[in-house]
């Protein structure tokens, strides 16, 4: 039988459980690091939104003066998708 090796997301720790099953079926994994901010998490999404990558993607983009269509185009994801990002990360951008 293989195993894999999962990590956190944020941290980067493996100090991680398995922590039930989501809607869709997936396996869902809990950050035990104190540290970390990251709680749950999945290791595939099937919205590519949800992707910490995806999410620091979006913020780059805007700080470069990117427009939200145009980012959302590239990215492919919706605009919706990238104007909540861009408000939970407003304190980010003002600066």
């Amino acid at each position: 039988m293989a195993t894999i090796e999962v990590k956190c997301p944020k941290c980067k720790k493996v100090e991680v459980v398995k922590y039930g099953i989501n809607r869709q079926g997936k396996q869902r994994y809990l950050c035990k690091n104190q540290e970390c901010e990251k709680e749950t998490f999945i290791l595939e999404y099937s919205d590519l939104g949800r992707e910490e990558d995806r999410k620091e993607q979006i913020i780059e983009m805007a700080i470069n003066g990117s427009g939200i269509r145009d980012t959302a185009r590239v990215l492919k994801i919706s605009t919706t998708t990238v104007l909540n990002e861009l408000k939970k990360n407003y304190r980010k951008l003002a600066r």
